[in-house]
């Protein structure tokens, strides 16, 4: 939280509104490399930490995406298994 003084200027260190901002801020300026696995398992784990956050539609948004991706995965899967299993 040291490194947002001057946006927390004035609020409480020990709110936990404070502290969820200073996160969120941390979050927004935190640079991770781009086109590597750490870089996507990085986006990966940001997309779920927000998706358990998230409340209403958006966490169903959250909850139909992943259950789309899951879908895509278990059809490649079944035709790669059939495929291999003709020849």
């Amino acid at each position: 939280m040291r490194q947002f003084d001057d946006e927390l200027l004035g609020l409480d260190p020990d709110d936990p509104e404070a502290q969820a901002f200073a996160e969120h801020l941390d979050r927004m300026q935190r640079q991770r490399p781009a086109f590597t696995v750490e870089g996507y398992l990085d986006g990966v784990r940001d997309f779920a930490e927000s998706a358990n956050r998230a409340r209403g539609g958006r966490r169903l948004a959250a909850v139909a995406v992943v259950v789309l991706l899951l879908l895509g995965v278990a059809y490649v899967v079944w035709e790669a298994l059939v495929f291999t299993a003709l020849l």
